[in-house]
């Protein structure tokens, strides 16, 4: 593992430089970090390039957070997208900020959930840093105002109830286990939710969710699709409850630019909201698939 700073943030990656293939980074999702990438990046070593972080405020990059330097991409001020230091856009600069700092690119962008969306603001922002976008548990595009306001105070109880004393509580681990899956997951997963969950940064954690279910930035998303000139791709759980096959076809059919014939959502069976780590082996064949294709859609061109 390593550190560098971003913005005057410490960022905490694991960089995997072995591979001729095409490089993939990973970004994880809300109160997660990127232990989860870990069964997938085990399975591409050697062949891929891999760089998993943990986004500002969460994981092992919750610190020296008052020394972040703020900004916005040229092209997000000129979308109208939101300011703040937990926005879709600042977090989409930092990570451009990133690959630019290890020297990376243009690279495959493999987003879950929260991590999708992040993807494709970096993918509109930075054309040149990005060859692809693959969103996992991720899609978007309808607001629903009910919905969206239960979730977003669930999401802001979670963050307040939160306590260190939870992390003792042997069935915590056990109840996140079973959360947001189609089968529960081996106890390690559950514990190391716990444990992201109860880190994360508060203010972060907080501003993340809120800043990115906003009604303006919901609809933002099929604008920055529809804009993207690389090819983007969607993993999606059949069983999940939390970004169901509704959204994820409705973000999916603003795409321009994937090639055409192609298959541009992937539906994985006995899978909720954590594919990555419910169905590791099907993402990475799908990862492997849609590489492929790509190299060789460009390589007639």
């Amino acid at each position: 593992m390593a550190t560098t700073t971003i913005f005057g943030v410490p960022h905490h990656y694991q960089f995997i430089t072995e591979g001729t293939g095409a490089p993939f980074v990973f970004i994880h999702g809300w109160l997660l970090s990127h232990s989860y990438w870990q069964p997938v990046m085990h399975q591409l070593m050697g062949r891929h390039p891999c760089l998993a972080y943990d986004l500002r405020g969460f994981g092992e990059s919750r610190y020296h957070l008052d020394r972040y330097e703020p900004g916005l991409p040229p092209k997000a001020e000129a979308m109208g997208a939101s300011d703040s230091p937990y926005g879709l856009a600042a977090y989409a600069r930092d990570l451009a900020a990133l690959l630019k700092q290890l020297n990376l690119g243009p690279v495959w962008l493999v987003g879950h959930s929260l991590g999708g969306s992040i993807a494709l603001w970096t993918a509109y922002c930075y054309p040149d840093q990005v060859q692809g976008v693959i969103c996992l548990n991720s899609g978007g595009g309808i607001y629903i105002d009910r919905d969206f306001r239960q979730f977003r105070q669930a999401g802001q109880q979670i963050v307040r109830w939160r306590s260190p004393w939870l992390g003792r509580v042997p069935i915590l681990p056990l109840l996140l286990s079973r959360m947001m899956v189609a089968k529960p997951l081996p106890y390690q997963w559950g514990w190391q939710r716990c444990q992201d969950m109860l880190c994360a940064d508060s203010v972060a954690a907080r501003g993340a969710l809120l800043e990115s279910t906003t009604e303006a930035e919901v609809h933002l998303l099929p604008r920055i699709v529809s804009g993207l000139t690389q090819p983007v791709y969607f993993i999606a759980g059949r069983q999940d409850q939390v970004m169901g096959l509704t959204f994820v076809n409705h973000l999916a059919g603003y795409l321009p630019a994937t090639e055409a014939g192609s298959k541009t959502v992937f539906e994985l069976d006995n899978c909720g909201h954590m594919a990555m780590i419910e169905q590791p082996q099907a993402v990475v064949d799908a990862l492997k698939t849609i590489v492929s294709h790509s190299k060789q859609s460009h390589s007639k061109q």
